[in-house]
């Protein structure tokens, strides 16, 4: 049937509900849903090879590289990478996590679709060169697998709607990426089934301007109507309800009349005003929800009786919003509901560290719950669309994000990457990246690139202007930004003159030249820092120093080590807080990731993940953690002493410490004898931010630091002992509880500890986990960026006396127990819930 036959055939299932209907349920059409919503997450058979042989049932999400093993030889790239000033070919291992993500998968599942109705299947991305069949029926071809995309499948489906064949092909080539990119349908599918005359997907859009006093908030919804026909009449209906349910704006109508249009297409504009509205931020991150209904009614009398013709409800739609402004402005920078602010933010790659790239809710709402707590505000999502699990707790939790689209255009960074596709698919991939998130009150900004090598071009800007224009057309509200690194060419070439917002990768010292040439006479830190450290490792003599290699294959953990092209975090802290032209960070990165172990990147097997990240692969906080958190957490005080005190063999030897505190000053007692009072102070960059004692020489025993206010009152201590033999194992649950959702993931930290409790924190021996009752295993990390145990056995070595196993929870409630064991050492059980 086409979509004009699917209309009389509905209208006249209808029209014979009416006859024994009271009015209110016709008027909603009876019982009848209008749009149904379908998660497509079981029942899937997968299969690896472009002709598999073996099939097995999976669930989506699913990454199904993330398994392993790893290996030396997975995607092997022998390449300069120029953005990192690099002009030699090397072998570069591990670029790619060693994971096997290159190669051809399949996924099948049958499916029942409602006849009569509109089906589309929205895949919110599929890793990658995505070819979807129907019933033999190729239906959508999408080939970058970061994006979200849908198609009406209608056409294809059983006569009956029965038993519909879903064949989804992917194919990730070699060197097509410069990180693990996971590999399969690793983010959700859904059937969607509408009316024919429906809203289609992604076809709300809201925007909202206060009144000058600030008392009102004027609400325009424009709403795409597909299936329109010119012998029916359209009806929308719009209330907007508070976060507590209650009717707050709307209650609008909207009608046309025998609608002319060609395609069945048409846009409605519908304006409400909203009376005192909270506003979002991050410290108020406020939603609302508009629900709009869409009737129609065919002109003339229902046959039979006589009566006009009544309202049919053939779709519903909610749409969630908040009310915030965004400004950029010449000298000062950005501004949300009109206070000038500075991004306190990190960059995220997309992987879930041993959940590999497979989305997941919880996982993600436990990162997100770990920056907030180390004050940070908001999310560049590096270096491509993210999930839209991400932006929608982004948009609860209250953090703005910045999304971006490409790491690559026409000109290649990867033999095999995004390039091949730029020409034919660069708008269609944008049009579906705004449409998807223009309503998200955390998206503040879009990024249409990041350290394009077309930026050295002198013809780089017109695909600036290309890409900016697309942004500005399909969403003015919003300025557009791109992530430069090639600062001098980018100042002399209107590269960086015509973006929005200029974004420099690092490169601080360039930050003032940057405004005094550029016109927009402000500057964005899109990607800064680059530090590198391994959580618990530290090496002698500490200083402070670019690309450093050492026989651990490990880098240090007092936060002086970097790389070639960046900096220490110290200098775009002091950035941020002494030029008002600049506009915040966003740090490279939150957490560490698959691929990319930069600096053991060349020929450094078995390095296969990177130590960029302020959290670890395990979501343990690294030092550096806490560095971040004494400046940017203005809430609760932060006081942090490193490095252990287990340094047999290093008696008398200088051992350096440093205290990371947003308390002034702090003195430092190393067995009960003072070290001497340190303040911060501006005599230094490292200083500013750091209390440091550098002479001091190892004992065992304990350090003991006291922080003391502005007053010089005391105001916190902390101390760090050398620990004894280790004894047993201790089990810390990041929160009480799961939810019975069968999705829900427990992080729970292991910590191998002495008799007394302190961490022993040079232990590396295998813990071993079993899970029973109403939850399962689902994976275990450590965090060490060498490791080659798999992600997905209950066992693994700790790492610097420390790993993280991670419980999901059942469909059912119920009790659920983690036993943790390991040789020689007392085993821990851990008690929790399911609810």
């Amino acid at each position: 049937m086409n979509t004009r036959q699917l209309m009389i055939s509905f209208l006249a299932a209808a029209v014979t509900l009416s006859a024994t209907a009271s009015p209110t349920a016709i008027a909603d059409n009876g019982s009848a849903e209008v749009r149904k919503v379908t998660l497509l997450d079981d029942g899937w058979m997968f299969g690896l090879g472009e002709e598999p042989t073996v099939w097995k049932e999976v669930s989506i999400p699913h990454d199904w590289a993330i398994y392993g093993p790893f290996d030396r030889s997975n995607d092997i790239q022998a390449i300069a990478i120029t953005q990192n000033n690099e002009t030699a070919v090397s072998v570069k291992t591990g670029r790619t996590g060693g994971l096997p993500y290159v190669g051809t998968g399949w996924y099948i599942k049958h499916i029942d679709v409602t006849p009569d109705r509109i089906a589309t299947l929205v895949f919110d991305g599929a890793m990658s060169e995505a070819r979807v069949y129907v019933n033999g029926h190729e239906a959508i071809y999408w080939p970058y697998g970061y994006n979200s995309f849908y198609c009406d499948i209608t056409p294809y489906l059983t006569e009956d709607g029965k038993d519909n064949e879903i064949r989804v092909r992917l194919e990730n080539r070699p060197q097509s990426s410069r990180w693990y990119p996971g590999a399969g349908l690793y983010r959700n599918v859904r059937l969607i089934e509408t009316m024919p005359t429906h809203i289609p997907v992604w076809g709300a859009a809201v925007t909202a301007e206060l009144s000058p006093t600030g008392d009102s908030a004027y609400i325009r919804l424009l709403t795409d109507i597909a299936g329109a026909d010119k012998d029916f009449d359209i009806m929308l209906r719009t209330v907007i309800k508070d976060r507590s349910g209650k009717v707050v704006g709307g209650d609008t109508y909207f009608e046309v009349h025998n609608p002319d249009t060609d395609n069945g297409t048409l846009t409605a504009e519908q304006r409400m005003t909203i009376r005192d509205p909270e506003l979002w931020s991050p410290e108020h991150p406020y939603l609302y929800t508009a629900e709009t209904r869409l009737y129609i009614k065919a002109a003339g009398r229902e046959p039979g009786t006589g009566v006009p013709a009544r309202e049919i409800l053939t779709d519903t739609y909610i749409t969630t919003f908040g009310i915030r402004t965004i400004e950029v402005r010449p000298g000062t920078g950005f501004y949300l509901n009109g206070q000038n602010r500075k991004f306190k933010g990190v960059c995220l790659h997309h992987d879930l560290g041993p959940l590999g790239a497979a989305v997941n809710r919880s996982a993600i709402r436990h990162q997100l719950t770990m920056l907030k707590d180390m004050g940070c505000d908001a999310i560049r999502t590096t270096h491509n669309m993210p999930a839209p699990e991400l932006i929608e707790l982004c948009d609860e939790m209250g953090f703005m994000v910045i999304v971006e689209s490409f790491d690559e255009w026409d000109d290649a960074k990867c033999l095999n990457g995004y390039h091949r596709f730029f020409d034919e698919w660069a708008e269609k991939d944008m049009v579906n990246m705004i449409r998807h998130f223009r309503n998200h009150p955390s998206v503040v900004m879009w990024s249409i690139g990041n350290e394009v090598p077309s930026q050295s071009s002198p013809e780089g800007y017109r695909t600036v202007e290309f890409l900016q224009d697309i942004c500005h057309r399909e969403d003015p509200t919003r300025p557009v930004t791109c992530g430069m690194d090639q600062i001098d060419a980018v100042l002399s070439n209107g590269f960086a003159a015509v973006l929005d917002v200029p974004g420099f990768n690092y490169r601080p010292f360039k930050y003032m030249d940057g405004y005094n040439i550029l016109p927009q006479k402000m500057l964005l830190g899109s990607e800064t820092s680059s530090t590198v450290s391994s959580r618990g490792v530290y090496h002698f003599p500490v200083e402070k120093r670019h690309t450093a290699i050492h026989e651990d294959h490990q880098s240090s953990s007092y936060d002086l080590e970097y790389c070639n092209w960046s900096n220490i975090p110290d200098e775009d802290l002091a950035m941020a807080e002494d030029y008002p032209w600049t506009m915040g960070q966003f740090v490279w990165t939150g957490f560490d990731y698959l691929g990319e172990p930069t600096p053991y990147d060349t020929d450094s097997w078995p390095n296969h993940s990177s130590v960029f990240g302020i959290i670890d692969l395990a979501s343990i906080p690294k030092d550096r953690y806490w560095l971040y958190r004494s400046v940017w957490n203005e809430e609760s005080p932060t006081l942090h002493v490193l490095p252990h005190w287990n340094w047999k063999g290093r008696e008398g030897e200088i051992t350096p410490v440093y205290v990371y505190t947003s308390w002034p000053k702090a003195e430092l007692f190393v067995n009960g004898r003072s070290m001497g009072v340190r303040g911060k102070d501006r005599s230094s960059l490292l200083t500013r931010y750091r209390l440091m004692w550098n002479d001091v020489r190892y004992e065992p025993g304990e350090i003991t630091v006291i922080a003391y206010d502005s007053e010089g009152r005391e105001a916190a201590r902390k101390t760090v002992r050398t620990a004894g033999k280790p004894h047993r194992l201790e089990l810390i649950p990041s929160r009480d509880s799961l939810c019975s959702d069968g999705k829900d993931l427990l992080y729970v930290t292991v910590r191998i500890v002495d008799r007394d409790g302190n961490l022993c924190p040079l232990d590396s021996r295998k813990v071993r986990f079993e899970v029973s009752g109403a939850g399962q295993f689902r994976a275990v990390a450590n965090g060490d960026p060498t490791c080659l145990e798999l992600f997905h056995n209950p066992e693994m070595s700790a790492f610097s006396g420390m790993l993280t196993v991670i419980i999901r929870s059942g469909d059912t409630p119920g009790p659920i127990t983690l036993t943790a064991k390991a040789k020689g050492l007392k085993k821990a059980v851990l008690e929790t819930v399911s609810r």
